[in-house]
């Protein structure tokens, strides 16, 4: 009997060839803009241990109680989890490295992450997400400059109707303080809670306000202010930062409402939102999380960070720039006939060594054929290598398409082998030049 196909998991895509262009630009934009601002790479497993996220997130947590991937080491019986987002993974790394011993750092990242949740637009079971971490920075200059890294980067990547949402939740006593008339005044108005609510009603409370539920939102929006209970050096850093942004001139909204659903949070929490993508409207996440340290087992230090989900980055980016992002090399080798297919082997490595992306033509077939492949293929150039050109030590160098200067495809010249890899770069070049310097 035939076996079945198989698929693969509901909700981890595959990133396909045609795909693929948009991603690597778009990572490549973000590798140069983290280098702008002074942070450095750090690359943490996708595997850790359990109590890694039991801990720092909270056990009263949608991510710990419903969606981690986790599961039992059979060589151990350790607990293993599928990391739900890379900032617990971060910290772990920082202090078991012991990488603040010689001061603050600034660091980010750029990996999946899985959560075992109802896959939809935006929102996958294995997802990637590019974050910033500032560790040992107390200071609200850190989280504004945090808040406008990603203002530079919507810059960078052409992209507009991107807002930023702001609030702080103060320090843990403010919270507790704030917690208990929250519950007083949900447990006022208990009969109007859904039953989430009424589960988070003891164990987080805060997280009622980050509810969706549309018959909710009134007794949300009467609910008791965060911002009302901060003191002195709460509410001086959260002007700071605010200070600091209308000096960046980066526009921003005080949202009441914005909570985080991870225990470590603290002060200053934002979310840059947009409208274009429907439900999953959050592009970034992030915040001061000075606790996070100590939970994990390390000296107390402040910390702050963010997380940008990049499918729902790279949904933006397409809209912006809807033009092809198909990968395209600048020249194709076709070879035909006796002696061709070594010579062709030579230059297609001669002319990769002086930085030009060759295709060399596989699996034989014609003329005619292997132009229909290299002009499909993108290349600026197609150089022919036949059985005369192979004797003689010459190439053949055809134009593939016209330019913005001038109508040059079709046109072929006979360029000698020894300089050929110049002449070819030379003509790159010059094809770039008509084009505009694109």
């Amino acid at each position: 009997m035939k076996p079945g196909r198989i698929s693969g998991v509901r909700g981890m895509n595959d990133l396909l060839p045609a795909d693929a262009a948009v991603w690597e630009r778009v990572e490549d934009i973000v590798r140069s803009w983290a280098r702008s601002y002074g942070y450095q790479p750090i690359r943490t497993p996708v595997v850790e241990p359990t109590p890694l996220f039991a801990r720092g997130l909270g056990e009263v947590t949608d991510i710990v109680e419903k969606e981690m991937y986790t599961f039992v080491d059979q060589l151990n019986g350790e607990s293993l989890t599928l990391r739900p987002e890379a900032t617990a993974g971060v910290v772990r790394a920082v202090l078991q490295h012991n990488l603040l011993y010689d001061g603050p750092k600034r660091l980010w990242y750029m990996g999946p992450m899985f959560r075992h949740e109802r896959p939809q637009r935006g929102r996958y079971r294995q997802f990637h997400q590019i974050g910033a971490e500032a560790l040992g920075f107390a200071g609200p200059d850190v989280d504004a400059e945090l808040i406008v890294m990603c203002q530079r980067l919507w810059d960078d990547l052409g992209l507009e109707g991107i807002r930023l949402e702001l609030n702080s939740i103060g320090d843990s006593a403010e919270r507790k303080r704030h917690r208990g008339d929250l519950i007083a005044y949900f447990e006022a108005h208990q009969g109007a809670l859904d039953e989430d609510a009424e589960r988070r009603l003891y164990a987080n409370p805060l997280r009622i306000l980050d509810s969706k539920n549309p018959r909710m939102q009134t007794l949300i929006e009467d609910a008791p202010k965060l911002l009302d209970y901060l003191d002195g050096g709460s509410r001086d850093h959260f002007e700071g930062v605010q200070a600091l942004l209308r000096e960046a001139g980066v526009a921003f909204r005080i949202n009441h409402r914005l909570v985080r659903g991870m225990d470590y949070y603290n002060r200053t929490v934002f979310e840059w939102v947009t409208d274009r993508l429907g439900a999953q409207g959050t592009v970034c996440g992030g915040g001061r999380y000075d606790p996070l340290i100590e939970m994990l087992g390390g000296k107390p230090a402040p910390a702050c960070g963010f997380a940008i989900g990049l499918e729902r980055l790279i949904d933006l980016v397409r809209e912006a720039a809807p033009a092809s992002d198909e990968q395209r090399c600048d020249v194709y080798v076709v070879h035909a006939g006796e002696g061709a297919a070594g010579q062709a082997f030579r230059v297609a490595e001669a002319l990769r060594g002086v930085g030009l992306d060759v295709v060399l033509h596989a699996g034989g077939g014609g003329f005619k054929a292997q132009f229909r492949r290299a002009d499909a293929s993108g290349a600026e150039l197609a150089v022919v290598i036949g059985e005369d050109e192979a004797h003689t030590g010459v190439a053949g160098v055809k134009w593939l398409r016209s330019t913005a200067g001038r109508d040059s495809a079709g046109r072929q010249q006979q360029v000698p082998m020894a300089g050929l890899a110049e002449f070819v770069v030379n003509a790159i070049v010059a094809l770039g030049e008509d084009d505009g310097g694109d």
